[in-house]
């Protein structure tokens, strides 16, 4: 019995941009949140990864409320996992303490997309965390990465930029 090798997906700077699509939007998305216990840890301190997790939640939310349900994109055949993620920690939120994670679509490069975020409190006095997270856009049926974006999806991620 032969073990198969996982696929390894190339460094992004190894994927071909399509310099026809490049995008961005100026208004950030605003996703609220309030710490609960299940993302603390024992001190009642944000765990790390929970700021991930909202990042994740508020860039799902901003397709959303334009209209574009992320399970739509996978039905069209196109993945989009993250490649390359960045944090910045500033400052950590605590149990009860509400914050406001924004995004926004920075720029769709080839089949790469670009996203922003800012993590901070309600008044905007407080940073707690920025990032910046790279997708790539993978046949789901071939699990291998695009030349170019489905011209579906490219209809779809431009809406955002509108």
């Amino acid at each position: 019995m032969s073990e198969q090798t996982p696929p390894q997906l190339p460094p992004t700077t190894a994927l071909s941009t399509d310099n026809g699509l490049r995008v961005s939007t100026e208004n950030w998305f605003e996703y609220p949140i309030r710490v609960q216990p299940h993302h603390t840890d024992y001190e009642g301190v944000v765990w790390h990864g929970t700021y991930i997790t909202w990042m994740e939640e508020a860039r799902v939310e901003c397709l959303r409320s334009m209209g574009i349900n992320y399970a739509d994109l996978v039905k069209m055949g196109c993945v989009l996992p993250v490649v390359e993620l960045s944090l910045r920690y500033h400052s950590s939120l605590k149990l009860g303490e509400e914050g406001i994670v924004k995004t926004r679509m920075d720029e769709i490069a080839g089949v790469k997309i670009n996203w922003d975020y800012k993590i901070q409190s309600p008044d905007a006095q407080q940073l707690y965390v920025s990032g910046r997270v790279t997708l790539v856009a993978i046949d789901a049926a071939k699990g291998k990465i695009m030349r170019q974006l489905p011209p579906e999806v490219k209809e779809v991620l431009i809406k955002l930029t509108r």
